[in-house]
């Protein structure tokens, strides 16, 4: 089983699977029955450093996701919460 990343700003797709966000503010100009998402994972958001960083900059979000992935494997709580979502 695989894990993807994709802005909330993207269209959902089918092929999305079990949609999470995972973001501390809800983002703004996003209905939540446009998300269609099955949970929000408040805990295990990028750290304020990382989004203040990131900017919403585009071109930034290859890194951007790599870093994330590096603070998800290295925090014990969110650590635990992807082996959980990967059940």
């Amino acid at each position: 089983m695989e894990m993807k990343m994709k802005r909330i700003y993207e269209a959902p797709a089918k092929a999305d699977g079990f949609r999470i966000l995972v973001d501390r503010l809800w983002p703004r100009g996003v209905k939540k029955e446009v998300a269609q998402l099955d949970a929000w994972l408040k805990d295990i958001a990028p750290s304020p450093d990382l989004r203040k960083w990131f900017d919403h900059d585009l071109e930034k979000f290859a890194v951007f996701k790599e870093r994330y992935e590096e603070e998800l494997l290295t925090n014990d709580k969110s650590a635990a919460a992807v082996v959980e979502i990967l059940k």
